[in-house]
């Protein structure tokens, strides 16, 4: 989260634009962000930014100075909620249902696809083949697990918002003096720092089978941001290595300990090894 906010070119375009499409972050807002970290949005000081955050304010109905940094110090949060109010409980929950509605556009195709690959896999199994049928059970399961992998995916959007308004509005100024930590310093990172740090505790919400999937998941892209991407052709022989390791130590839990490799690359690798 915190390299698509500042270098999103460290990441993938696909997964890029799966954030942006998940965040819903109006994209002056961001801007502003990026600004304000790179020094040319400075609270006290006219750097020309006024307009990006007044054509902002100007759209959601909010007073139009708001967006001055000259003038309003700190941007106040109702800007940051984009029409959703000034309370940040009441903002976090509204993007917890966004993001839950977001993610289960997309898992409840896929359980139900699971749902009728499983009633076809019991009816070819069956001595009297017949239509395949969903049980009760298995639409239950299905729909608990769409229920929950949607509400990681809300929560992770919630918390990071409400990460974001907590350290620069609602809870950061308390703990610090503006002398110590000033608005400049909590909007130029800290705040999307303080989201970042929070918003993996959605992690929480999802079952445990699943952890270690996410993880394995998201490392990739993760360590992409601090590795390049393209090594240089004397230095591709690290790719190389790489590569090696890991494929062997994945061919080696496939033989010796086959449950740990699951999906569908555990079932090609398991299919492809016993014919082996």
């Amino acid at each position: 989260m915190h390299a698509w906010f500042y270098t999103p070119s460290r990441l993938p375009s696909a997964y890029n634009r799966w954030i942006s499409t998940a965040a819903e972050l109006d994209n002056r807002l961001l801007l502003t962000l990026r600004h304000a970290r790179y020094g040319t949005f400075i609270y006290g000081k006219d750097t020309g930014m006024t307009p990006l955050l007044a054509s902002m304010c100007k759209d959601y109905g909010l007073p139009e100075q708001w967006g001055d940094p000259a003038k309003t110090i700190p941007v106040p949060c109702e800007l940051v909620h984009m029409g959703c109010g000034k309370n940040c409980e009441k903002h976090a929950l509204t993007r917890f249902w966004r993001g839950w509605a977001f993610a289960a556009r997309m898992y409840a195709p896929l359980q139900l696809l699971m749902l009728l690959r499983g009633a076809r896999s019991k009816a070819r199994g069956r001595s009297s083949p017949s239509k395949p049928a969903i049980t009760s059970d298995a639409l239950m399961k299905a729909t608990l697990d769409m229920t929950r992998s949607s509400a990681f995916l809300g929560a992770f959007i919630a918390l990071f918002y409400y990460g974001v308004c907590l350290a620069r509005t609602r809870l950061g100024p308390k703990l610090f003096s503006p002398t110590t930590i000033s608005p400049q310093m909590w909007d130029s990172g800290l705040c999307v720092l303080a989201g970042c740090a929070l918003c993996g505790s959605s992690i929480l919400f999802e079952q445990e089978r699943k952890r270690l999937e996410i993880l394995f998941f998201v490392l990739p892209r993760a360590a992409a941001v601090w590795f390049p991407r393209r090594y240089l052709k004397e230095h591709r022989w690290r790719e190389h290595v790489a590569f090696a390791l890991s494929t062997a130590v994945v061919f080696t839990a496939v033989q010796e300990r086959p449950e740990r490799v699951r999906g569908v690359l555990g079932s090609v690798l398991h299919g492809v090894l016993s014919q082996g």
